[in-house]
């Protein structure tokens, strides 16, 4: 693709580019973002803007350790989003730009209704051109800072490479920008492996790629793991992904010259927006396993979930949450709707369907989960 066809963009800015090897803010760099970014917009292209940065600015700002607990990282984005948010500001403002600061929790993801309504509010501001600048709201979502959680328990976002492909994924946009510390995806780290190679293009974010991924660099809570995750859900939205140095010298104004940097990632399979957000956007509550019957119904046959393929189920959930679904080798293969919460689907589980109203006293759905309602990974 030639990205300067994309109508509209989001960038995603990581903490490490947005600050100098001192760990200060590197305003330089910044404004270098703004000013090409101004003329992309200038020249009529919708953009949004994903921003981390702010517990690093506040604890720069605050002289504390980010680290030293979940409430002074709190503090920390506290401050630091004031700070970040007035270098956005005051940047676009000289050049005629309004901005509007966005913060979000998942729970604007995991509610279907706050899902749709962000798209309303996203779609108004882009259309009176504005740029909205959001991040994660961790002040009070701790989903993002904490290091610890229930292994069942998946949250619908938990760094903002993901929140950046979700905003994507949710306004249709044709392209992501991720701009790290690193030139793109390599068939190993590069800073341990000199032979490792860059891969240009990405076809389909397989399991061969995401062999290649690494965990997080150091000051950021991402890594090239994060990175092919949001790839997957932009790719699967019909949209285009260009994973690029963010410390590259007039990086923006390159990328949309023509000069061959970076990752991109092609867009595949597309899913329609109920199927995003079933598979990407909510945060999951239990796990449902089923034999390799059920798989080869929901996966290759395309058929609705039956209770008689279960044999397992995990954690708690409520009729009308989102699950995962596993293969019998613990396996994610899908995501769906419930149909019966966790107590009933443990009555009913390997049951046939004729028998679930004698079991239970009542019948929602013959499938636990229907077809309609799942997506698959």
């Amino acid at each position: 693709m030639n990205i300067n066809d994309a109508k509209r963009i989001v960038f995603k800015f990581g903490t490490n580019v947005l600050r100098n090897d001192e760990g200060e803010i590197s305003l330089s760099r910044i404004y270098s973002f703004i000013e090409d970014i101004s003329k992309l917009h200038k020249q009529g292209k919708e953009i949004i803007i994903v921003t981390s940065g702010a517990v690093g600015l506040g604890a720069k700002s605050l002289n504390v350790n980010s680290s030293d607990g979940l409430s002074v990282k709190q503090a920390c984005a506290a401050v630091g989003q004031c700070q970040l948010m007035s270098i956005y500001e005051d940047g676009f403002n000289k050049y005629s730009i309004n901005t509007a600061q966005i913060l979000l929790t998942e729970d604007d993801f995991s509610n279907r209704i706050k899902y749709l309504s962000l798209n309303n509010v996203l779609n108004t501001l882009l259309d009176l051109k504005v740029i909205p600048v959001i991040n994660q709201n961790d002040t009070v979502s701790t989903a993002e800072l904490s290091e610890s959680g229930n292994p069942l328990y998946g949250v619908s976002f938990s760094d903002n490479d993901k929140l950046s492909a979700l905003v994507a994924s949710k306004l249709d946009a044709d392209l992501l920008v991720i701009l790290s510390d690193i030139n793109g995806l390599y068939t190993d780290n590069p800073k341990e492996n000199p032979d490792a190679e860059l891969i240009s293009e990405v076809k389909s974010v397989t399991s061969e790629i995401e062999k290649f991924a690494r965990s997080a660099s150091k000051g950021g809570r991402g890594g090239m793991k994060t990175k092919l995750e949001a790839a997957k859900v932009v790719t699967h939205s019909g949209g285009y992904v260009k994973i690029a140095n963010g410390k590259e010298p007039q990086i923006i104004r390159r990328l949309f010259s023509f000069e061959q940097l970076g990752t991109t990632f092609f867009p595949s399979e597309v899913f329609s927006q109920k199927r995003r957000w079933i598979a990407y956007a909510t945060n999951i509550t239990g796990q449902i396993i089923v034999n390799i019957g059920a798989k080869k119904a929901v996966v290759d046959e395309n058929k609705s979930l039956l209770a008689i393929g279960i044999t397992q189920i995990k954690g708690f959930f409520s009729h009308g949450d989102v699950v995962s679904i596993l293969d019998e080798n613990n396996n994610e293969i899908a995501r769906g709707i419930a149909n019966y919460n966790s107590d009933d689907c443990k009555k009913i589980m390997g049951e046939h369907s004729d028998n679930i109203y004698q079991i239970l006293g009542h019948k929602n759905y013959d499938a636990v989960i229907t077809k309609d309602n799942i997506a698959i990974l």
